[in-house]
């Protein structure tokens, strides 16, 4: 199925209701059980590529490669709608949430063609190679090394906590290119096939028994030099602005909002603390939708609001916790769905704050921002 563009005002509603008809079809149909946490944990390719056949990943990118042309607050619908639905989006969300838009950022017109209609039709799964062992949200402390060779690069090192290596086609790769005095000098960034010999995937279970971290190790991994992403050594204003699209969307604060939706329904009526409980978690799923909305204005204006995205974060795993606390409190032996959800999400919840920045990075980003003149 080719997609076609649809009139500007009219994009966020139509795109709403397909994805509410393709969500409930599946869900009809078996297909798939909502839960929350399923951005990271619902690893679905078939789900992936028929939202990909409907035009519904990279749909800000430009039609020549594999996109529409729409806006983000286009995408924050799509994605809105998917994370309402608790949707398996795990194969493509990586892809379409930030290194779609890097590549368009800072890859050559070669990388463009060659990596974003991968991404736009579900046939390319990306992991990201960030986090190390003695470097989690202090991306500048890394140290895989990326050395110049004939062609291209070798890449030695180690990375840590990433989701879905181990079903990944290419990772992105944050590696240090030469040594500096200054820490956040020095950094490149890279596409990498994960087929390349020299990568090896080790697993890292979960508490909830589940495997969707891992770790991987680089032993003389040649990468081409057409993967470079953007120009060497800068890649950490690359990645900052990177960060951006990835702490500010709204699986930042919908991550548990199939857990919410369920225990709205179960929440016993008439009881004046369980009501204000709901009110004030209702108050605050509308001020973190109207920050995700300023994030995407921002991004359509070509900006990079980093300390929005942080601060959208920040609140929004404050506001997922507030979810768990909530339903747990008012889970019953008659309501045993409620008690299952509430069990798994409590599970997942641990990785709430810390994936893509814990808090006190976070805390930092915005009080730095905050004392600037």
């Amino acid at each position: 199925m080719t997609a076609t563009t649809t009139p500007a005002g009219s994009d966020a509603l139509d795109l709403r209701h397909r994805v509410r008809e393709l969500t409930n079809r599946w869900r009809t149909e078996g297909r798939y059980t909502p839960r929350s946490d399923n951005w990271m944990r619902g690893f679905d390719p078939d789900f992936s590529r028929e939202l990909a056949a409907q035009g519904l990943i990279g749909i800000t990118w430009p039609q020549e490669y594999g996109g529409r042309g729409l806006s983000q607050a286009a995408r924050l619908a799509v994605n809105e709608e998917l994370l309402r639905a608790g949707a398996p989006v795990a194969a493509h969300w990586i892809g379409d949430r930030q290194i779609g838009p890097a590549v368009l950022r800072h890859g050559t017109s070669e990388l463009k063609k060659e990596i974003l209609p991968g991404i736009a039709a579900a046939q390319y799964v990306f992991c990201l190679g960030m986090s190390e062992p003695e470097a989690g949200s202090d991306l500048a402390a890394v140290r895989t090394t990326a050395a110049s060779v004939e062609g291209g690069w070798l890449v030695n090192g180690r990375k840590v906590w990433t989701t879905g290596a181990h079903k990944a086609t290419h990772t992105y790769l944050l590696a240090r290119t030469e040594r500096t005095d200054r820490k956040h000098e020095g950094l490149s960034e890279f596409i990498v096939d994960m087929a390349t010999p020299g990568i090896e995937v080790t697993p890292i279970v979960d508490l909830a028994g589940e495997h969707h971290f891992n770790e991987m190790t680089f032993s003389d991994v040649f990468v081409p030099g057409r993967r470079l992403l953007g120009t060497p050594g800068n890649a950490w204003r690359q990645v900052t602005e990177q960060l951006s699209f990835e702490r500010g969307g709204p699986e930042r604060f919908l991550s548990t909002y199939p857990l919410f939706a369920l225990a709205l329904e179960a929440a016993p009526k008439g009881e004046a603390d369980v009501e204000r409980e709901i009110g004030r978690l209702v108050a605050d799923l509308a001020t973190l939708r109207r920050l995700a909305r300023n994030v995407a204005a921002s991004l359509d204006d070509g900006a990079a609001p980093i300390v929005d995205a942080a601060t959208l974060k920040y609140l929004g795993n404050a506001f997922e916790n507030d979810v768990v606390d909530f339903a747990g409190r008012i889970c019953t032996p008659e309501r045993p769905d409620l008690h299952a959800a509430w069990a798994q999400a409590l599970l997942a919840s641990p990785g709430f704050t810390i994936r893509g920045g814990a808090a006190d990075v976070l805390l930092s980003i915005i009080a730095k921002q905050e004392t600037r003149p």
